[in-house]
C-alpha cells in the first residue's frame, strides 16, 4: 500500500484469504501482519477442517480480527481481502442469504463493532499476500509442506 509522498504512515496491514480445495472441500486460511515500514511481523497458515471457500474467508477475516484484539493493537489497521464477497458482505452492499455464512458474517460483525481503529479494503488477488498461506494450509498448492 504506497503512502502519498511526505506522509508516514503508522497503518497495520493485515491480509486474509481463504482456500477451499474442492469447494467444499479441506480448507486453509492465511493471514500476513504486515508492519508500517513493510516488515512481515506474522504469518498464519492453518487448516480449518471441511469447508467451503467463502466459509474459509470468513474464518480468516474472524481469526485476523481475534488476532488484533488479543493483542490490544490500537493504531490504525487495515485488513486487506480479495473476496469481493465477504467484503460487500461486511459492507452491507450485499445480503447474506446462506446460512452458515450467516453465522460467521454476524461473528465478524461483532468482532468489528469493538475494533473501530480496523477498516477493510478490498484488494485484487495478485495483491494478497496471504493467497498463498491460504492454498497451502487448504492443501491446493502441490509444494505445501
Amino acid at each position: 500500500m504506497p503512502v502519498a509522498e511526505g506522509k508516514i504512515s503508522n497503518e497495520l496491514i493485515v491480509q486474509i484469504d481463504g482456500s477451499s480445495r474442492y469447494n467444499p472441500g479441506p480448507a486453509g486460511i492465511g493471514i500476513r501482519v504486515v508492519a508500517p515500514d513493510g516488515s512481515v511481523i506474522k504469518e498464519i497458515s492453518r487448516s480449518i477442517g471441511i469447508k467451503t471457500n467463502n466459509q474459509a474467508e470468513y474464518e480468516a477475516l474472524i481469526e485476523a480480527l481475534k488476532e488484533i484484539r488479543c493483542f490490544g493493537i490500537q493504531q490504525p489497521v487495515v485488513i486487506q481481502t480479495d473476496s469481493e464477497l465477504l467484503y460487500q458482505q461486511i459492507n452491507g452492499k450485499y445480503r447474506v442469504r446462506n446460512q452458515k455464512l450467516k453465522l460467521l458474517h454476524k461473528q465478524a460483525l461483532l468482532l468489528l463493532k469493538c475494533l473501530p481503529n480496523v477498516k477493510i479494503t478490498l484488494v485484487e488477488r495478485g495483491e494478497n499476500r496471504a493467497d498463498r498461506l491460504a492454498k497451502r494450509a487448504s492443501g491446493s498448492m502441490r509444494d505445501a509442506k
